[in-house]
């Protein structure tokens, strides 16, 4: 696992009325401080990425359908220097998958509808300085194929 990422295995709670499922609570291991929330989402065989943060970890999870959520770490001081993490995340495998700072992260819509991803970034976008580093998610240095792999 890359250094500095964690993930939280996600409890829902079903009843006659509907489920219910914590996403983050401030008494969590994983819990820094709070930005804010947003929700993002993507189109079946949608790929967004690469992007990283130099100030911010995100706390991201799928609400509905799934993603595939891929992180590469290419921080140059890190223990993990090279590593890829990949987490299938969402309906079927619910989890909170901890970002730190300058891990490259993107997602990939691997469900047959919509995905709805929510994130929990400890800073709030700044829309003058975004804090947001972006690179073409396919033509690039990381050793990634986000294509689907049979077999």
């Amino acid at each position: 696992m890359i250094e500095g990422v964690k993930v939280k295995k996600l409890k829902v709670i079903p009843d006659e009325r509907g489920r219910l499922m914590e996403i983050l609570r401030a008494d969590d291991e994983v819990f820094t401080k709070f930005g804010q929330v947003y929700m993002t989402t993507a189109y079946p065989g949608v790929v967004k990425a690469w992007h990283y943060h130099k100030k911010q970890t995100d706390n991201m999870t799928v609400v509905k359908g799934m993603m595939k959520i891929v992180l590469y770490d290419d921080r140059k001081d890190s223990p993990t220097r090279g590593e890829t993490n990949e987490f299938f995340v969402g309906e079927h495998n619910p989890l909170l998958v901890t970002i730190p700072e300058e891990v490259y992260h993107g997602f990939k819509c691997i469900s047959g509808e919509e995905a709805i991803v929510i994130n929990i970034p400890t800073n709030t976008y700044n829309y003058k300085n975004p804090d947001e580093y972006r690179i073409d998610p396919h033509c690039n240095d990381i050793p990634y194929d986000w294509g689907r792999k049979d077999g």
